[in-house]
């Protein structure tokens, strides 16, 4: 029996699968169509993402818990050591060694062949160490907020407004973690859907955000930090006249 949502819910869920694929999709093409990035505009994309993060799961939060949703509820528990390590592993591995498969059969190809993720590497991965530092904190926020909105806000809301139907919390709040990566495209946009299904599942399964939000983190470290050296493009060969 499917259940009322409340007004202030359903507007959170508008933000999440409307708002925010719009403005990341507007927001990152802006920043490819330029010719090169320094560390200061890549510095003040991280901290942007960064506040506006943090901004959100603090509503989120606050809206929660005005409606008596606890931690618990939220993911935000460990019932389980033994089986949230378990399920961390068992979903890392893989994704890992997909993510590595992919990138080094991506590193082969020439940079104009690389499309959307050859572009994303070169101009908004980390360059140098103080972006790697800045990185590092970005995806530690990433994995925590964003596993706080959709594996635990989203898929709750869900899992509450369909009558306890666990199906529709998972495939729901895959759906909108997927449209929050509008802007990679519809390869993309499917990779990240399938991922989603993996984390929900995980947390369904657990009872807890421990294993999705490690599994994230690693896998963003990973992509981000050996991404624009896998995919750097070449230095040009020297002409065979400057070695005469």
């Amino acid at each position: 029996m499917l259940a009322p949502m409340p007004w202030d819910f359903a507007l959170i869920l508008f933000v999440l699968g409307v708002l925010v694929p719009w403005r990341g999709f507007v927001r990152i093409r802006e920043l490819l169509r330029q010719p090169a990035l320094t560390t200061a505009e890549r510095l003040a994309v991280y901290a942007s993402t960064i506040v506006f993060q943090w901004f959100a799961v603090t509503v989120v939060l606050w809206r929660a818990t005005a409606h008596a949703i606890s931690a618990a509820r939220l993911g935000i528990a460990l019932p389980d050591l033994a089986l949230a390590a378990f399920a961390t592993v068992a979903l890392l591995l893989p994704l890992l060694a997909n993510q590595f498969y992919g990138l080094r059969r991506l590193a082969r190809l020439p940079p104009e062949q690389q499309g959307f993720l050859g572009q994303l590497a070169r101009k908004l991965m980390p360059q140098n160490l103080l972006e790697s530092l800045a990185f590092i904190a970005l995806a530690c926020t990433v994995a925590a907020c964003e596993e706080l909105l959709y594996r635990g806000f989203v898929f709750t809301v869900l899992y509450a407004a369909s009558g306890g139907a666990l199906a529709a919390a998972i495939f729901g709040s895959s759906l909108l973690f997927a449209l929050a990566h509008l802007y990679q495209g519809r390869r993309g946009l499917f990779a990240t859907f399938v991922v989603g299904l993996l984390l929900a599942a995980a947390r369904a399964w657990t009872g807890s955000l421990a294993p999705c939000i490690v599994v994230h983190l690693v896998v963003d470290l990973a992509a981000g930090l050996a991404a624009p050296r896998l995919l750097r493009a070449p230095a040009p060969a020297p002409h065979p006249e400057e070695h005469a």
